[in-house]
């Protein structure tokens, strides 16, 4: 894009302190503890999400619950991007993440009754994050990287415009609110694959960024690890409020197993993957949007299905229903599409392991109307288990490396 003299204003007011990550040194890549502090709130986030899918276990309850996955997920990976450029060791840009941590503390709070009385709260919380953001990226480069506060600035102008649907659906009823708030976020994901076009600033060029592929990779791996320590955590609450029993004990040991399946799928070899494909690839920055701000989505949200479907189990191990089906079989089948098209827009290759691994829960889903729900999740465990030994069978017989 070229220069647009509506920054030259913004330029004038910018911060003279130069926030920006020092390129070329270990601290470009490194995660600062801050960032870490911002990600602890997002425990509690995804705790508040997990109650709420599991009291709604209803078409309506699935979609309110897709739409707050994904505005959590896009308010973080959001967050982790302004961390790429903008130094976190230097104390406007901590104190500003610090901010941020609070207002998704709020975020959070509002979650159970966010298509409800807190409707307001949780817009609002929102709407300040995600322009707080854009506009203290937006001073914090514009006297030190004139590109970066251009292309921040034309996705503050597509920002505004969904925060005016946010505001504007929390105030309507219900039955209006949901297609103001699925019209919101589409704004920004629309904005996100178009490159926020803004008449006079032009449009931004993501092949162009100068990204981190460690810093990016190792915040959104955190981020895996947030989510999969939330499951065992609601679950091993839910264990404790239980009466023990055979099938309590069942229960807990498959959660435990999906989980540590879970884990060895993402990082055993997939988790490394992505800095070294970020590094050689031509435009390293869409890479990076792609397999982190796009496709981790879905394992974020299959994870958190996960945690869903094993207080669905302990509540309920004998009791058919097509909620414990749609948990139980689709939190599985999300992160193993997840990380299967991970690997796909990384590698380039389809991983035979996952694709079996979805074949697998697919029969499963069809023989569900013959499983107990006990067994069915135990089944499905299995197949994830299955999954990712015959995924490290496989990289042991190419010789490639082991991740973390």
């Amino acid at each position: 894009m070229g220069d647009a003299a509506g920054l030259t204003t913004t330029a004038r007011i910018g911060f003279r302190r130069d926030l920006l990550r020092p390129s070329g040194s270990e601290r470009a890549d490194r995660v600062a503890f801050v960032e870490l502090f911002f990600d602890l709130v997002f425990v509690f986030a995804l705790t508040q999400l997990g109650t709420y899918l599991y009291a709604n276990q209803t078409p309506l309850g699935a979609f309110e619950g897709a739409l707050t996955v994904t505005a959590l997920w896009w308010a973080w990976i959001s967050t982790s991007w302004l961390t790429n450029w903008l130094d976190p060791v230097k104390l406007p840009v901590r104190g500003a993440v610090i901010v941020l941590a609070f207002v998704a503390l709020v975020l959070s709070v509002s979650i159970a009754e966010a298509f409800g009385d807190r409707a307001w709260a949780f817009a609002i919380a929102y709407v300040v994050l995600q322009l707080g953001r854009a506009v203290f990226i937006v001073l914090a480069a514009a006297r030190h990287d004139a590109a970066l506060a251009r292309d921040f600035s034309c996705v503050l102008v597509w920002t505004t415009a969904g925060s005016a649907l946010w505001l504007v659906g929390a105030l309507l009823p219900l039955p209006v609110q949901l297609p103001f708030w699925a019209a919101a976020i589409g704004i920004e994901l629309l904005g996100s694959v178009l490159g926020y076009p803004v008449p006079r600033l032009g449009r931004v060029e993501v092949g162009a960024w100068d990204v981190s592929g460690p810093h990016i990779a190792e915040r959104s791996a955190l981020f895996v690890l947030i989510a999969l320590g939330e499951g065992l955590l609601v679950t091993g609450f839910q264990v404790v409020d239980s009466e023990a029993s055979v099938e309590v004990a069942v229960a807990l040991v498959t959660a435990f197993v999906a989980g540590a399946a879970c884990w060895w799928i993402y990082f055993d070899h997939g988790e490394r993957v992505g800095p070294e494909a970020i590094a050689a690839h031509e435009a390293p920055a869409r890479l990076a949007r792609t397999a982190y701000s796009w496709v981790h989505l879905l394992i974020i949200a299959g994870i958190v299905m996960l945690g869903v479907g094993d207080k669905e189990i302990l509540a309920h191990p004998h009791e058919h229903s097509a909620a414990a089906v749609f948990t139980v079989i689709g939190g599985p089948l999300l992160f193993l599409g997840g990380t299967l098209l991970f690997r796909r827009v990384l590698e380039g290759r389809w991983m035979r392991a996952q694709l079996a691994g979805l074949g697998l829960l697919v029969l499963l889903a069809a023989l569900s109307w013959l499983l107990e729900p006990l067994l069915m999740s135990v089944l499905a465990a299995l197949v994830l288990v299955a999954t990712a030994a015959g995924e490290t069978v496989e990289r042991l017989r190419t010789g490639r490396r082991t991740g973390g």
